[in-house]
């Protein structure tokens, strides 16, 4: 661990600390340093948020959930701060989610991290100079699963809940997907991120209300998505079906498929073509009001 990171994890523990006094009583301080999302929890068990800021003068009142990828048993560093960063180019504040996964963690608990990291940055926006209706959230890979899990598993919150973060909707206001995971029925599913999350002899039901195509409705958030032809670890034919989907609900989307590009390259920089999907994904934001 470097000293950058240790001082990012301190900096959590004792926040963390601090919320659970004064949680119920006022809004923890926007979390640049990391802020767990579970206040009491142990270190083991803490998902936390981190911000990253738009320079001074140029945010935008918009805000995004990152979810890296790798497979529900990792995060990869490359689809975390290099992408916060980005969004912050575009005057977005970005949230990296550090989400749980396998082996200690398996399925609900991921899709409930996600949920909680959207309920948080919503339930804080007036505090944060961020704005409750422009929330989205964007996964790579296996994060781009989860992503797509919690815009077709969002629920209204509840109002009756002693935690005022639960009181509010999960719902993310968009949905960016970047050669995401998707079915988990169909033979283009990545069976290592499915096994990770539900185990290796999950019950079909449960399979298949995981499978994203399968669970699309009018009320899924409008979703931007990306993939090449030449991914061969998460085949394009995952964002195809989430696309049929998102067209027959009468979801507004976007979908770009490259020809050239292995799995993994996240903002594509310094590649002759993967480079332009960061400039149409931006203007596919601003036209959604991001």
């Amino acid at each position: 661990m470097n000293q950058r990171t240790q001082l990012f994890s301190i900096a959590a523990i004792g926040l963390c600390g601090w919320l659970m006094l004064l949680h119920a009583h006022a809004a923890p301080a926007l979390p640049v340093g990391g802020m767990c999302l579970y206040p009491g929890q142990p270190d083991s068990e803490r998902p936390r948020i981190t911000a990253y800021l738009p320079e001074a003068g140029s945010a935008t009142g918009a805000a995004f959930v990152v979810c890296p990828g790798g497979g529900y048993g990792g995060l990869a560093p490359h689809e975390a701060e290099p992408i916060a960063r980005w969004f912050n180019t575009l005057g977005i504040t970005s949230f990296v989610l550090e989400y749980r996964h396998a082996p200690g963690f398996h399925h609900p608990v991921p899709l409930q991290d996600a949920a909680r990291a959207i309920r948080t940055v919503r339930a804080y926006a007036e505090e944060w100079g961020l704005k409750p209706d422009r929330i989205g959230i964007l996964g790579f890979s296996a994060g781009g699963h989860l992503a797509s899990s919690l815009a077709t598993h969002f629920d209204a919150g509840d109002s009756s809940a002693e935690d005022p973060v639960e009181r509010v909707s999960s719902r993310p206001d968009a949905a960016v997907l970047v050669y995401p995971v998707i079915s988990f029925v169909a033979e283009c599913t990545h069976i290592g991120s499915r096994t990770a999350l539900l185990g290796a002899d999950a019950d079909p039901e449960l399979v298949r209300s995981m499978s994203s195509e399968l669970q699309v409705t009018a009320q899924t958030p409008p979703t931007f998505l990306m993939h090449t032809v030449a991914d061969t670890v998460v085949p394009y034919e995952n964002s195809l079906l989430f696309a049929a989907a998102l067209r027959k609900a009468g979801v507004s989307h976007e979908l770009h498929i490259f020809e050239p590009g292995e799995h993994g390259y996240a903002l594509g920089q310094g590649h002759p073509v993967l480079s332009a999907w960061p400039n149409l994904c931006a203007n596919w934001l601003k036209a959604q009001g991001f």
